[in-house]
Parts: C-alpha cells; sequence; structure tokens
C-alpha cells in the first residue's frame, strides 16, 4: 500500500527524491570532509613523529662526529707537531747526520705518542733513495705497557711507485700532502688499524714519513658507544657504501668476494636514508667525518615510528563516532527543508525557462526564508538586468562599436540563411587592419595607440554609416555590407580612401593618422560554403592590400617622396 501512495502521489515523490538528493549530498560533504581532516590528521601525526625520529638521528650522528672528529683532530695534530719538529731539526741528507737526527725526534715522537689516546705505533721512516743506512723507526705498543721498538719494514722489497703497496708510505709520497688512510692490516703486526701520515721534505726534498696508527678497536668503541632505541646503532663507511666498521660485521675478516652488498639507498648524498639490510626496513642519518669517512647512525624504521599507529587508530575512531552523528543530524534537519527547497527547486526551473513570474510563500525568518526572498528580488533584478546585458555585452569598451561576439553572431544569422537555401542572400565582408599599431604602441605610448584605434573606427564608421561595424582583434576591424551598402560598395571604397587621405594631410602625428589596410570580399554562392569563406577570402585581400602599401612606401621612401596612405 505505502508504495502504490508513493507511486501516485507526485508531491511525496518529488519531496522524498529531494530529500534524498540532499540528504546524500551533504552525507558525502560530511564524509570527505571528516576523511580528510582524518588523513591530515593521520599525516601530520606520521610527520611530526618522523621528523622527531629524524631530528634524534641526526643529533646522535652529529655528536658522535663530534667526538670522533675530536679525536682524529687530535691525531692529525699530534702527527703535525712531530712532522714540524722532524723538519726543523734536519741538518743535512748524509747517513751520519740522519742517525743524530733520529736520535734526537726519537724521544720527543714518543712524548707526543704517549699523550694520544689509542695510538698502536708510530713511525718515522727514511726515503730509500735518502739513505739506505739510516731507515727510521717503528715503535708499537701492542699490550698498553708502553711502545717499544719494533724491526722496520724493509721498503727496499717493495717498488715505492706503486700506490696500492705500502699505502702508508707511497701515497703520502706521491700524493705529496698529508692523508688519512682508510683501515688496512699492519705489516708483520697482523692488526687493522687506520692511520694518518704526513710526508717529510728538506729544502724541497722528499725525505720520508711520520705517521700514527690508531688501533681499529680504539675507534670501534667510540662509534660502538652511539646507540638509538633498543637495536640501533652507528657504523662507518665512505661515501659509495664500502664499510670499514660495522657492529655486526667483522670487517676486518672481509675480502673483496665476501664484502656484503651496499644496500640500495645507503649510498645516497642525502642526509636521510632508508635501505633495507637484515630483512629489516632502516633509516639513519649520516655526516661526513674530517678523516673522509661516513658516520652513519641507523635504526630499525618500526622502533623510530613510536607511538603513531596508537594516535591514528584513536583518531581514525573519534573521525568514525563524528561522522555517524553527522549523518543523524543530516537525516533529521533535512526533513524540515525540504518543501521550500523543493519550491526553491521549482523557481529555479521556472527562471531557467525564461518565466520570472514566481510565487515563493516561504517567508520565515530563518537561511532558507532569507535564501527565498533573495532568489525572488534576483529573478527581478535579473529580468531588468538581461535586456540591458545583451546591449552591453557585444560592445568593445574602447571603440564604442561592437565586439567580436557581435561579430560571431551576425556570421551566424547570414550562415543561418544560407543553410537554409535562401536565395536573395547577398553580403560583402569587408576586413581591416590599423598597419602602425605596434609602432605607434612602443614609441609613444599606450595611450597614443588608443587614440589611433579610435581614430581609425571613426574613420570606418563614418564611411560605412549603414553597416555594423565590428572591432573582431587589437588593430583590426570588420564590416558587414548588405542592402545599400552592398549595392555601393564601389563608392564606399572611394570614400574610405579619400577620408583617410583628408585625414593624414592634415596632421603630422603619426598617433592621429589613419594607416589601414583594407580587404573587400562578396558572398558567392557558387563557390563560398560559409560566411568564414568570404571572411577568408577578405582577409587575404586585405594581406594583399598592405603588401602592396608597403611596396608603394618603400619606392617613394627611395625616391626620398612623402608618401600619404
Amino acid at each position: 500500500m505505502f508504495f502504490s501512495n508513493a507511486i501516485f502521489n507526485n508531491k511525496v515523490i518529488s519531496m522524498r527524491s529531494l530529500r534524498t538528493k540532499i540528504t546524500i549530498a551533504t552525507i558525502c560533504i560530511v564524509i570527505v570532509a571528516v576523511i580528510s581532516v582524518t588523513l591530515l590528521c593521520v599525516f601530520t601525526i606520521r610527520r611530526e613523529e618522523q621528523r622527531k625520529s629524524d631530528q634524534l638521528l641526526l643529533l646522535l650522528c652529529d655528536t658522535g662526529k663530534s667526538n670522533l672528529n675530536y679525536y682524529f683532530n687530535s691525531v692529525q695534530k699530534s702527527v703535525g707537531k712531530v712532522a714540524s719538529y722532524i723538519e726543523s731539526d734536519i741538518d743535512g741528507l748524509s747517513n751520519e747526520e740522519l742517525k743524530q737526527h733520529m736520535d734526537r725526534v726519537g724521544p720527543y715522537f714518543d712524548e707526543i705518542a704517549s699523550k694520544t689516546n689509542g695510538v698502536l705505533t708510530y713511525y718515522y721512516r727514511i726515503d730509500p733513495e735518502v739513505s739506505t743506512e739510516a731507515k727510521g723507526f717503528w715503535y708499537v705498543d701492542l699490550n698498553g705497557e708502553g711502545f717499544v721498538r719494533h724491526a722496520v719494514t724493509d721498503i727496499t722489497k717493495y717498488d715505492t711507485s706503486d700506490t696500492t703497496k705500502l699505502v702508508w708510505f707511497t701515497v703520502p709520497k706521491y700524493e705529496g700532502t698529508s692523508i688519512w688512510l682508510p683501515p688496512y692490516i699492519t705489516d708483520n703486526l697482523d692488526r687493522r688499524v687506520i692511520s694518518y701520515n704526513v710526508p717529510i721534505y728538506w729544502r724541497g726534498q722528499f725525505v720520508g714519513v711520520a705517521g700514527i696508527e690508531i688501533d681499529y678497536s680504539t675507534m670501534a668503541e667510540q662509534v660502538d658507544s652511539i646507540r638509538l632505541y633498543s637495536n640501533g646503532y652507528a657504523f662507518l663507511s665512505d661515501d659509495e657504501g664500502n664499510l670499514f666498521y660495522h657492529p655486526r660485521i667483522d670487517v676486518a675478516k672481509l675480502t673483496e668476494k665476501t664484502m656484503p652488498k651496499t644496500p640500495d639507498g645507503i649510498a645516497s648524498s642525502s642526509t636521510f636514508l632508508r635501505y633495507k639490510f637484515e630483512g629489516q626496513e632502516k633509516i639513519a642519518a649520516w655526516l661526513p667525518l674530517s678523516n673522509g669517512m661516513r658516520l652513519n647512525v641507523c635504526s630499525p624504521l618500526s622502533e623510530t615510528e613510536g607511538d603513531w599507529k596508537t594516535l591514528i587508530l584513536n583518531t581514525s575512531v573519534l573521525a568514525a563516532g563524528v561522522l555517524i552523528v553527522a549523518i543523524a543530524v543530516t537525516m533529521f534537519y533535512t526533513k524540515r527543508i525540504t518543501k521550500p527547497i523543493t519550491q526553491l527547486t521549482e523557481a529555479a526551473n521556472q527562471v531557467d525557462n525564461g518565466d520570472y513570474s514566481l510565487k515563493l510563500d516561504y517567508e520565515r525568518n530563518d537561511e532558507v526564508g532569507h535564501l527565498t526572498q533573495t532568489f525572488k528580488r534576483l529573478a527581478t533584478h535579473m529580468k531588468d538586468n538581461i535586456s540591458n546585458l545583451n546591449r552591453q555585452v557585444y560592445v568593445d569598451t574602447l571603440t564604442h562599436v561592437k565586439n567580436q561576439g557581435a561579430f560571431t553572431a551576425a556570421v551566424d544569422l547570414i550562415q543561418k540563411d544560407i543553410d537554409a537555401g535562401k536565395k536573395n542572400v547577398e553580403f560583402a565582408i569587408g576586413v581591416f587592419d590599423c598597419d602602425e599599431l605596434k609602432s605607434i604602441n612602443d614609441k609613444y605610448g599606450h595611450d597614443k595607440g588608443n587614440t589611433y584605434l579610435r581614430t581609425a573606427s571613426s574613420t570606418i564608421c563614418n564611411t560605412f554609416h549603414h553597416s555594423p561595424v565590428f572591432r573582431v582583434g587589437g588593430d583590426e576591424f570588420a564590416v558587414i555590407l548588405q542592402d545599400e551598402s552592398f549595392i555601393n560598395i564601389d563608392s564606399l571604397v572611394d570614400q574610405f580612401d579619400q577620408a583617410v587621405e583628408r585625414i593624414n594631410s592634415s596632421t603630422d602625428s603619426k598617433w592621429e593618422q589613419v594607416q589601414i589596410s583594407m580587404g573587400i570580399a562578396i558572398y558567392d554562392k557558387s563557390d563560398d560554403h560559409s560566411v568564414y569563406d568570404v571572411v577568408r577570402r577578405a582577409d587575404k585581400n586585405m594581406y594583399e592590400n598592405k603588401r602592396k602599401r608597403k611596396k608603394a612606401l618603400r619606392a617613394a621612401e627611395e625616391k626620398n617622396i612623402d608618401v600619404r596612405s
């Protein structure tokens, strides 16, 4: 019974349909708004948590960098002091002089190395090309009880031009500068170290190398002290991702074949890295160290996310509750606004059909009532203003002739006659182009250019005063010649030329003259299928006229004759 009554009661159907549409639209808006706010909250929460995590990573990395750089710098300063002392102490390069020289610098080197933390060995080696007897010295401290002299490596067994061998000696020699070397295994001691080496010169000649080797474990202890969350750690690498130290990998035992593959993203130039290692997604921050290494501080991504998942869950539950309440309220109030909205819909249909005699009786002092009264006033104003708008919309504001829109409308009317097959369709199109507008704008300013356009427009209008004149472009005008104007085309063209000549001869100001190219085309029903065929032909004739006028002007200028168009 309910459905039968609804089917036959159009008003009920209309109201229920309108109510449904408003309800669905409002609910959709609420859903979109709630979802948007929820997503924004989720994004903000994740971004803030990520920002805090990134800041913590970077802070730990920066602190570790400062500590490691301080240590490396202390080593550099120690070797630098020794190198300066060595170079100042050299008296000559004879074997006896060098032996005495080493006896003097040895105690000083020992004192400096003893005060520097983590030093495993220190050495001062003489280049065999300088002396084969005074080889230098090498002191080691393997157990922390003090430095003892160790037999030096026989450099003469190696090709010192090969910088892949004896890197602590050959690299400084051929690089000619102080240098940190990446970790390597020391000769004879089988210990992994990093070293800082300084080339020694006397009077511009390379004498040897002074250097300190740092115990790898000392550096490792400092790196191991940098920890984040439960499973975060720090490690050292180069800018290509090759490992120098890793708390979970014994880098000392790795070879080129056993070195693990560098994870994607670890060699990025970005401060923050994302990569996968041992099946875990990780995030890391890195900073460069003064010895050329990278200090990386990383943590599993799952640990850096913090409590954002719980926050997002709570936000989502709250959003769902708000959504349910909003839907219930929307459905309740939709019932109250259905009737006046339905009336407004019917009134809008009337206005859409051009009927402005509305009957709206909803006058309550609420939003819908105000909307109803505003709509009634709007319909009245629309009725009064549409006529004025129709008159104004097709007028060019500068020249007060008709504009491009009016030209299109006029062409469409003529085209309808052509399409209808009327036999007495006769018309011509005139196209005019103001030749000097750009020059006048550039030279005298746009206000003079506007004067020039108004003069050109009035000249065309005065001559073709029985025909509609249109401004169809910035410097282009068009005229539709029909009836008497069509019959007198030739006479009007002559009158136009005479009018242009009179204006140009009466003034020397370029912006007050009229330099216009003109093209006329007559509709030929045997060849022209549309009005725009005639327009294109008129445009072509205009450009031909422009070409001839420019050619005549150039010829006149060559003969020094003042030619006026």
